[in-house]
């Protein structure tokens, strides 16, 4: 947009023609070679360069990732030292990097760079510290750091996220949780709209409180918190809701879900078309009119959350068959949903 065309000749066109056509000739015979060698199945470290020559054309092959790696395994590591392992294993490192600049969301290149490291060696006899395995530690902890900086990129890829848990996972030492906790704490304030960042971020509250670590009460009104300034912040972000549900559970506790209830309310007041807050406040007295039915009216719960549907369907056009299936759960006395 706002960038002035340039009316091409007919010679340029044709001699831009010519040039892709090239192209393409050069990549089909290139396809055609590295196919070819995986069919006669050839681990030379001449069909190793095929497919780097054809991975930097077209990384998105994931036939040619999956024969990369067995020529590797039966052809190329077999004659090869602990060190000269290594550094074939940095090369494609550096491989997939250039890669992931331009195709940052292809699920082969992430796959391939996780099995490098998965396939490090052991540092051949004692290394300074003692540790045998220190290539690992140096290579798993540089990777931590290369995902950090893919995702201050573009902080809501979440193959960098699902990338990201692999590393964590697979670190020989590994990171302290909290300080996970952390880093999704500066990821969503810097922008509450990263479902990426609160998914990450509720696998870690529940390995922190299912081992004891962190008071689950606790921290869960710290994180009620947190979504509330979200919720007002940005009411049609989807992933602050998804997140709020997720903290809510099963609806277990009647004052949590009457005193969340009045919040959303609250901020139905000021967003009156916030289709969040509505779906929010059916769903929570849903769980009230399920969990808590002898302790609440629950003629009055049914019918806010009939005239909540009948809003919807007026907000929300698009799903008002939904809202209309929804409504008729509603009014089935002891449904479960």
């Amino acid at each position: 947009h706002g960038v002035r065309r340039t009316r091409q000749s007919k010679e340029a066109l044709e001699a831009k023609r010519r040039k892709e056509q090239s192209k393409l000739r050069d990549y089909l015979a290139l396809t055609d070679d590295v196919l070819t060698r995986k069919k006669r199945n050839e681990w030379s470290r001449e069909a190793l360069h095929a497919t780097t020559q054809l991975l930097q054309v077209n990384p998105e092959f994931y036939t040619v990732w999956n024969y990369r790696r067995r020529i590797l395994i039966n052809g190329v590591f077999p004659e090869s030292t602990p060190e000269q392992i290594k550094d074939l294993l940095t090369d494609d490192l550096s491989l997939t990097m250039e890669a992931l600049k331009i195709h940052p969301k292809v699920y082969w290149i992430w796959t391939h760079r996780g099995w490098c490291l998965n396939n490090v060696p052991s540092r051949p006899g004692i290394s300074d510290d003692g540790d045998p395995r220190g290539w690992e530690k140096e290579l798993w902890n540089q990777e931590l750091f290369v995902v950090e900086k893919l995702l201050d990129a573009d902080p809501r890829n979440f193959h960098a996220w699902s990338y990201r848990r692999l590393v964590l996972e697979s670190m020989p030492v590994p990171k302290l949780e909290t300080s996970e906790l952390a880093y999704t704490t500066r990821k969503i304030e810097s922008n509450f709209s990263n479902f990426s960042a609160w998914h990450q971020r509720s696998k870690v509250l529940s390995s922190l409180w299912s081992q004891g670590k962190l008071d689950e009460t606790k921290s869960k009104e710290e994180e009620f918190d947190l979504v509330h300034n979200a919720m007002y912040t940005d009411p049609k972000d989807q992933s602050v809701w998804i997140y709020h549900r997720w903290l809510i559970g099963s609806g277990d506790s009647r004052d949590i879900l009457e005193r969340e209830i009045a919040i959303i309310q609250s901020l139905l007041e000021e967003e009156p078309e916030s289709k969040w807050c509505m779906e929010s406040l059916v769903h929570y007295k849903r769980l009230l009119l399920r969990n808590h039915a002898s302790s609440v009216v629950t003629s009055t719960l049914t019918q806010d959350c009939i005239q909540l549907l009948d809003q919807l369907r007026k907000v929300d056009p698009g799903r008002r068959a939904r809202y209309y299936e929804m409504g008729k759960v509603v009014v089935i006395p002891n449904c479960v949903f």
